[in-house]
């Protein structure tokens, strides 16, 4: 048996687990199933049903919740896209107040939280240069 190719489930576990290594204990990283990939007549009706139960149309593939803080993330392969709907996911908790990152690497992911505030176990680059970094101390 073949195995199929997931280029975005895999950069999703990969995401998660260096998340988990980074973040401070406490920090909550999750996935929220939001959609049956089949697409038949059985699938349908079970997304049906998970709409019905609070599903929402586009959102993002994970929630950071650390420290007061929350980060949506959207993982997408290196050629992937933004559908309609996680396009209005992602105007929508922006709107609200909410961080929201595409990522589609570990570095991206890592690059998000920094560009966000949030505290982890780890030094890591900004990515935003309009986001001042931290000042480094000078060596004694």
């Amino acid at each position: 048996m073949t195995r199929r190719e997931t280029p975005e489930a895999d950069a999703q576990r990969a995401i998660v687990q260096a998340l988990r290594f980074v973040l401070p204990r406490s920090a909550i990283v999750h996935h929220s199933v939001n959609e049956v990939t089949s697409g038949d007549r059985r699938g349908k009706f079970r997304q049906a049903i998970l709409v019905g139960m609070g599903v929402y149309p586009g959102f993002a593939d994970l929630i950071v919740l650390s420290e007061g803080r929350v980060l949506f993330l959207e993982v997408k392969s290196k050629t992937g896209h933004l559908r309609p709907a996680q396009e209005a996911f992602r105007d929508a908790v922006q709107a609200l107040g909410f961080a929201w990152a595409l990522v589609r690497t570990v570095d991206d992911a890592l690059a998000a939280l920094a560009d966000h505030g949030f505290t982890t176990r780890v030094r890591h680059a900004q990515r935003n240069p309009h986001i001042p970094s931290r000042p480094r101390r000078a060596a004694p």
